[in-house]
């Protein structure tokens, strides 16, 4: 079984409050982009891979690595351009395989990722690879679960990874888990992503300058911009970790101009950083 984890965008993203637990209660709007992806392949045990021999073939030994988990049950390959300079037994598909493994009893597994999402982006790539792999697992096992049960799985790997089992705009609360369908882009634009090269922008990194405000400190909530007219988003659509960041990462600040300057109609980070996006009206060609 081969997949494509996509990546996703954030309309807005207010940090409203630290909760007791250590996170940050939040407010944004999730919405998948299918402009950048990586592949996933999960196969049974005693099965051939479809992607082995290409991964082999097309990266070194540099930017590869292999693990085989300790009671033997999987098989983990990375491949990145850039190296993988993570274990791959804390990879989040490798999470994901223990997560129901702890409940169900699943069949030994070979996983092939291959890493092509930028990392530290805020794209949430990872969080994509262990959604898709939740589903595929559930799939592969036959387990049955419904997506309300993935998504609760996969809320227990990350903040937003339970928005990658739906994949469709979602309105997210909480950490990020809280999800409700929500009207997405209207018709008549597209998304431009961008990822400057030489900037990775770490979770804790852009934490570490935040500060949360509640919805009373804030000229209109949320979810009143977004119903407003996209041309109207440009200076009432903000993302709170823009400020703390570009003050880190000034080229930042200087590729979200640029997006404007190619005719954007809106730009913002995407999350954490550092991606940004341009939303683009579909008749104008992008300078």
């Amino acid at each position: 079984m081969i997949t494509a984890p996509n990546v996703k965008i954030n309309l807005g993203l207010s940090i409203l409050r630290k909760r007791p637990d250590g996170y940050h209660d939040l407010e944004t709007l999730f919405l998948p982009y299918f402009g950048i992806h990586d592949t996933l392949e999960i196969i049974r045990g005693d099965a051939w891979s479809e992607t082995s021999a290409g991964l082999f073939a097309r990266y070194s030994e540099a930017q590869l690595a292999q693990a085989i988990s300790p009671d033997g049950k999987v098989m983990i390959t990375l491949a990145r351009a850039e190296g993988v300079d993570w274990n791959p037994c804390k990879d989040l598909t490798y999470k994901a395989y223990y997560l129901l493994e702890a409940d169900f009893d699943l069949p030994p597994v070979k996983i092939f990722l291959e890493k092509t999402s930028p990392v530290g982006a805020g794209l949430g790539g990872g969080s994509a690879d262990a959604a898709f792999a939740l589903r595929m697992l559930d799939s592969l096992a036959g387990l049955g679960l419904s997506e309300t049960q993935l998504a609760a799985y996969a809320a227990r790997l990350g903040s937003d990874c339970a928005f990658f089992v739906w994949n469709r705009p979602m309105w997210g609360e909480g950490r990020g888990e809280v999800l409700t369908p929500f009207p997405g882009l209207p018709e008549g634009y597209r998304v431009a992503v961008t990822v400057p090269e030489g900037i990775s922008v770490s979770t804790a990194e852009a934490y570490r300058g935040i500060r949360p405000r509640e919805n009373a400190d804030r000229p209109l909530p949320l979810k009143e911009v977004l119903a407003r007219p996209v041309e109207q988003w440009k200076d009432l659509l903000v993302n709170d970790f823009e400020e703390s960041v570009f003050a880190l990462h000034p080229a930042l600040a200087q590729a979200k101009q640029q997006l404007y300057d190619r005719g954007a109609v809106y730009a913002a980070m995407s999350g954490s950083g550092s991606a940004l996006f341009g939303i683009f009206r579909s008749d104008t060609e992008m300078n």
